[in-house]
């Protein structure tokens, strides 16, 4: 990233987060108050060009370090944290995916689709089209991603953040990329924020966003979702906050801070009040807070395995899980999704624990099929645009 657009990006961030203080305000003021909490990790077991059993350990220590860590926390309602693993196929190898699944079967968490193209080359709309349905069928054979109407749908992350070609060319090469993820049965985008070039000027927000094939980018700005409102088209993205944070005490440690839990530096009570307070909500329904957090659980374990997300979790459940002033709501990517989706329909929030499964149903996990690793064909199609 540039200073040029480091300086031109976090002050236009900062100018959109002081607009939005009058609307952060009242949803400060709305009892109870909810809080959605979920983590969405994109989980690169490989990522670092580690040696293979570098790669396998990681896996082994996350089926047995989640466990423990989700033991030791509930929210409000006595439900576990459940992670988000967003899985790339070209890590589908060494069991990796048949692991995972027998973590979700247990259940401490979900799968959802991470994908990374166009690093070699810039890729195509059909080859695009052509992993993901693979992808999607393939994972399908673990019972990953939940249905709709018995159709199974997926929610994405984009590798590199570069959605819609939004990163000059690079990592991507698809303009129209929203156009070829709904109709290969996707639901929900959690890719940001990002803080760089890709991320949406629409900042601290819930939206329906488009794209056009004669331009990049399409996502900068859409219409928010709001209770009751009217139809609207376009792939629903579901953003983390976006604040700015002092990182020293003096004015030039001022800086642009989002949703990552990384270990650099370590989240701090500050940083959780200020994720609650940029107020990520449907609009007409103030007293539900949405809070998106993510992670490279592969590269950062100390952090999302160990000590710091033991202290975030028993600093939600201390502070924002009383049972009358806040409520505090442990949610997968699908799951808040739907609860999204739920209030979108002018449901109740008091009942919010009902609409976990209010679109999309929870998958039936099966870590029973003895595959280890991605299809040749999907192999080659990913590979044909990006090799890691």
């Amino acid at each position: 990233m540039s200073l040029a657009f480091q300086i031109n990006f976090t002050l236009r961030a900062l100018f959109r987060y002081a607009l939005g203080f009058p609307t952060r305000r009242h949803v400060r003021r709305e009892k109870p108050l909810h809080i959605v909490f979920a983590t969405v990790d994109h989980y690169e077991p490989g990522t670092g060009n580690v040696s293979e059993k570098i790669e396998r350990e990681r896996v082994d220590r996350l089926l047995r370090k989640y466990p423990e860590l989700a033991s030791r926390h509930a929210d409000s309602f006595g439900n576990l944290p459940r992670r988000t693993w967003f899985f790339p196929p070209h890590y589908h190898r060494y069991f990796s995916l048949k692991k995972l699944v027998s973590l979700c079967e247990a259940g401490y968490g979900e799968i959802e689709l991470h994908y990374h193209h166009g690093k070699a080359q810039p890729d195509t709309a059909e080859n695009l089209k052509k992993g993901l349905r693979l992808t999607v069928n393939e994972y399908g054979q673990f019972g990953v991603f939940g249905t709709e109407k018995g159709v199974r749908k997926y929610a994405f992350i984009h590798g590199d953040w570069a959605l819609n070609n939004s990163r000059g060319g690079r990592y991507c090469g698809v303009n129209d990329e929203i156009t070829v993820l709904l109709k290969t049965g996707c639901y929900a985008d959690f890719t940001f924020p990002s803080l760089n070039p890709s991320n949406p000027a629409q900042i601290n927000s819930i939206f329906y966003a488009r794209s056009l094939p004669s331009r990049p980018k399409g996502h900068n700005a859409g219409l928010p979702i709001e209770k009751n409102g009217p139809p609207r088209d376009g792939l629903l993205l579901i953003q983390g906050p976006v604040y700015p944070f002092f990182k020293t005490k003096s004015p030039a440690g001022l800086r642009l801070f989002g949703d990552a839990i990384d270990g650099d530096p370590p989240v701090t009570p500050k940083r959780i009040a200020r994720w609650i307070a940029t107020g990520i909500h449907v609009k007409g329904v103030p007293n539900v807070i949405f809070v998106k957090t993510h992670t490279h659980g592969a590269a950062y374990e100390s952090a999302v395995l160990g000590d710091e997300m033991d202290f975030i979790l028993d600093f939600l459940e201390t502070r924002f899980s009383d049972g009358e002033q806040f409520l505090l709501h442990y949610t997968t990517a699908r799951e808040m999704y739907n609860m999204i989706k739920a209030l979108e329909a002018g449901k109740n929030p008091a009942q919010l624990e009902k609409y976990r499964n209010f679109r999309i149903q929870e998958p039936v996990y099966d870590s029973s099929p003895q595959i280890e690793s991605a299809s040749e064909t999907l192999q080659r199609i990913v590979c044909s645009t990006y090799c890691d």
